[in-house]
């Protein structure tokens, strides 16, 4: 029998994370507390397959965040619930608010609050592993054309990131464009954003793979 082991996991993000999750349930592993999106997901696959192991799992995403929201959060909401693991999906927001009030993140604003986050988090906490995932999108609903150039700069950025910092990285544009080539985009997200089930489901998939890069 293996030794089991001991991983806090925080998933960190804007509605694609948060996917409805209950602010009052705080307890790690309730279903409620984790929403009906991708951290659900992960956190049932790890605790079926990996039941000696002591799991604590949070969801601290929250509707509507931009990287500036988040950097505003950020010790209560990350650093200090001492993450073995730390999962950061963010940006999407950042355009949409642009496109939809005015009130967006432009990118290079973007990258430095991003870079700000990652130098914080590795001075606190050197030892925790860091799972990133890129903003995506697709062309349909509620995102117009005009929204790809600076959604791809983005994407770029946190590319960047991943390699200056050394992170975990998961390509979610990519997992979406290859998607798409077996069902219609409409499968996958509701809205050109926010996933359905199966759009949860890849992004878990993906996840679950990149965790298990880290060694945790």
């Amino acid at each position: 029998m293996s030794e089991s082991k001991k991983c806090t996991i925080v998933f960190q993000g804007d509605s694609i994370t948060d996917a409805g999750r209950s602010r009052e349930e705080t307890r790690p592993q309730c279903g409620t507390g984790l929403g009906a999106g991708y951290p659900t997901l992960v956190a049932a696959r790890l605790l079926c397959d990996r039941p000696a192991d002591d799991w604590n799992f949070y969801n601290r995403g929250i509707s509507g965040n931009r990287i500036v929201d988040l950097y505003a959060r950020w010790k209560a909401d990350a650093l200090n619930l001492k993450p073995d693991v730390l999962s950061i999906l963010i940006g999407v927001n950042d355009t949409w608010h642009e496109f939809g009030n005015n009130n967006g993140v432009e990118v290079p604003r973007y990258e430095q609050f991003y870079r700000m986050l990652m130098d914080w988090t590795r001075r606190e906490l050197p030892d925790t592993k860091i799972i990133l995932l890129e903003p995506f999108v697709l062309c349909f609903g509620a995102v117009a054309e005009s929204w790809l150039a600076e959604v791809r700069e983005r994407q770029a950025v946190v590319r960047k990131i991943v390699a200056e910092f050394d992170t975990e990285f998961i390509p979610t544009q990519s997992i979406f464009d290859e998607a798409v080539k077996v069902a219609p985009p409409e499968h996958w997200l509701a809205d050109g954003v926010h996933p359905l089930p199966a759009g949860h489901q890849l992004i878990a998939d993906a996840w679950l793979e990149a965790l298990a890069r880290t060694g945790k």
